[in-house]
């Protein structure tokens, strides 16, 4: 069996846009991967034509061979888009395995060590800007039988953050604390914003709220700042969606800077890659909480993944989305009680419906994480549950 070609269909998904990667092989099997980069989606189509002459020809099956390989004979190794590149092709590859034998990925990376794994949602708050509106929100997902909930409370800060907005952040945690509940696990998102003397402020202000975690909280190209928080600061710190390899990451827990870690399956270097991370994270008595905030493949992902690894500690996912993710793919999220239940299909079990993708053509979007519009992620009344049972 011989990989004939590579696709990549790059669709609007409001918010951000999503990337599939197609993998075909000559005897008819094919995988599907993701390789979504929020704003720089014509890079990684660039680089995967690139890479394509590296990849077309190879077994499908020889994946560590070909990770190796192409890895080595890129003069220009590492950063956002090679290896967003990179792990959409990887983690296609899995799910040609997984058809090929006819069983469940995770059956490749030593078996479910769990059935289920407890998430926490994003996505809950579409919209909210005051605290009672983050309020009002929380109550609905807890009702829901959501246990965890994640949210950037900082408005349009970025390096310093002013009295006047710190007195709002307080107020916006302290009223999602209250209509959760004492027993509602709170993540904060920083989205990697803060000067090291904020963070550690924000974290003093925040304690009382007893947070699982404060994501990202300093600039992700500077790992020193991330630890010099962590040292400082009694709530648990998460960082590393944005840090790239194994290479990448051993810095990252030499210089001891997170408490938990956050690689993400298709930027970091794929699905193997990040089975190794988990590892070292281990060794290093370091919980892992893949980055998950996009689409149907990459949760499938890793679902798989999480199954297998022992420091696993919670995953993330979108708990809305728009009307559209049900027509791409024939996803289903079985959700039960705050836990999501591990897919047992062969590969991911994720098929693309290309039609419907090719019905939602690129269109460009920036970020905003940080002119105060962050909430706005959802194109107005379209915002639904797809979990099932929670239609």
């Amino acid at each position: 069996m011989k990989i004939t070609d590579v696709k990549i269909f790059i669709m609007d998904a409001f918010r951000t846009n999503w990337s599939f990667i197609k993998v075909e092989t000559d005897e008819g099997l094919y995988g599907w991967g993701e390789a979504s980069l929020g704003t720089r989606e014509y890079s990684v189509a660039g680089c995967v034509e690139d890479l394509k002459r590296l990849i077309v020809g190879r077994n499908p099956l020889e994946i560590e061979k070909m990770w190796y390989e192409v890895y080595r004979d890129s003069y220009w190794k590492g950063g956002p888009v090679m290896m967003t590149a990179m792990s959409g092709i990887e983690i296609a590859m899995w799910d040609i395995m997984g058809k090929y034998f006819d069983v469940p990925v995770y059956t490749f990376f030593g078996g479910k060590i769990r059935n289920e794994v407890k998430m926490y949602a994003n996505g809950w708050f579409v919209g909210a800007k005051e605290p009672e509106d983050f309020a009002a929100a929380a109550s609905k997902a807890v009702l829901k039988g959501v246990k965890a909930l994640k949210w950037d409370p900082f408005g349009s800060s970025y390096m310093n953050i002013t009295n006047e907005q710190m007195e709002k952040t307080v107020r916006i945690v302290g009223a999602v604390r209250e209509a959760a509940g004492p027993y509602t696990d709170l993540l904060i998102e920083g989205h990697g914003r803060f000067y090291p003397t904020a963070a550690i402020q924000i974290c003093r202000e925040l304690e009382p709220f007893k947070p699982m975690f404060f994501e990202e909280p300093c600039l992700p190209d500077d790992i020193d700042s991330t630890a010099m928080v962590r040292a400082k600061s009694n709530i648990p710190i998460a960082a590393g969606e944005r840090i790239y390899t194994k290479f990448g990451f051993a810095e990252l827990f030499a210089k001891k800077a997170v408490d938990i870690v956050q690689p993400d399956v298709f930027h970091t270097g794929g699905l193997y890659e990040c089975k190794k991370i988990a590892a070292m994270a281990e060794a290093n008595r370091i919980f892992v909480s893949y980055h998950n905030a996009s689409g149907p493949i990459s949760n499938a992902a890793i679902l798989h993944l999480a199954s297998t690894i022992p420091n696993f500690l919670i995953h993330e996912i979108m708990l809305t989305d728009g009307s559209f993710r049900k027509a791409i793919t024939n996803e289903e999220v079985e959700f039960r009680d705050g836990y999501i239940k591990i897919p047992d299909k062969p590969g991911f079990g994720i098929e693309v419906n290309e039609e419907e993708v090719m019905k939602r053509p690129y269109k460009p979007r920036n970020l905003r994480h940080y002119n105060g519009t962050l909430t706005d992620i959802r194109a107005k009344d379209d915002t639904v549950y797809y979990f099932k049972g929670l239609e």
